[in-house]
């Protein structure tokens, strides 16, 4: 899941990036609503966490104007503004959440996914394929009902192939998910990265197959059962 952080505190901003990259998250981060507005023309997003104090402006401004385009990114305001009136104009204006600092990065985690979970969100609790399920709370992946490890990347990968099984996800989405801007990226990344997690799964006896649509991308498929 890619995720928007707009936060002006440079060492705050860097704090809840690498928590949020350690639970899974692809983070870009933008200190300015400037800068925040040429990320969401460059990229798809499926949440925003945002500060509302920021230099050239006031984080208000952006969710009403994501709203007035009918933009239903979840937003997730963080700020110092701890007082009602400013809690209920935010979600007035069309905040999904609100969280005071300072918080634990563990609260501020946990509620990112609770948005990502609701109707229409981008999370679900539990996705299923074959003998394969993947619960995303948990971060855990069992095939047959039997645990196996996964590395972080290739946990999102195999989440980002889940939600759309059977279909062919082009490598755009995945590279999008997976990745944040300022990452370096090899060129052949995602290929080597679907490549190890075939053989995981190959190795795990799931029945699904991880196909490669050459040139568009990439699709998890149940295997067909025999007879």
């Amino acid at each position: 899941m890619r995720l928007l952080l707009i936060e002006d505190n440079a060492r705050l901003a860097e704090l809840v990036s690498r928590a949020l990259t350690a639970e899974g998250f692809a983070v870009d981060v933008a200190s300015t609503l400037a800068a925040a507005e040429e990320f969401l023309v460059l990229a798809h997003y499926d949440l925003l966490v945002l500060d509302l104090g920021l230099p050239d402006g006031d984080g208000l401004t952006l969710i009403k104007r994501l709203r007035a385009n009918a933009q239903a990114v979840p937003i997730l305001v963080v700020t110092a503004r701890s007082g009602l009136d400013d809690r209920v104009a935010g979600l007035d204006l069309g905040a999904d959440d609100y969280l005071v600092k300072p918080f634990a990065t563990e609260e501020l985690a946990a509620r990112c996914r609770a948005l990502l979970r609701r109707p229409g969100g981008a999370l679900g609790s539990v996705l299923n394929a074959g003998n394969l399920s993947l619960d995303c709370n948990a971060h855990e992946v069992r095939v047959a009902g039997h645990r196996i490890q996964l590395p972080r990347r290739e946990l999102t990968l195999l989440e980002l192939l889940m939600r759309r099984l059977g279909r062919v996800v082009p490598r755009a989405n995945l590279e999008n998910g997976l990745y944040s801007m300022g990452q370096e990226v090899s060129p052949n990344a995602l290929e080597a990265a679907v490549s190890r997690l075939r053989r995981r799964l190959q190795k795990a006896g799931a029945d699904v197959t991880l196909h490669t649509a050459h040139g568009i991308g990439y699709a998890l498929m149940p295997t067909q059962a025999k007879g």
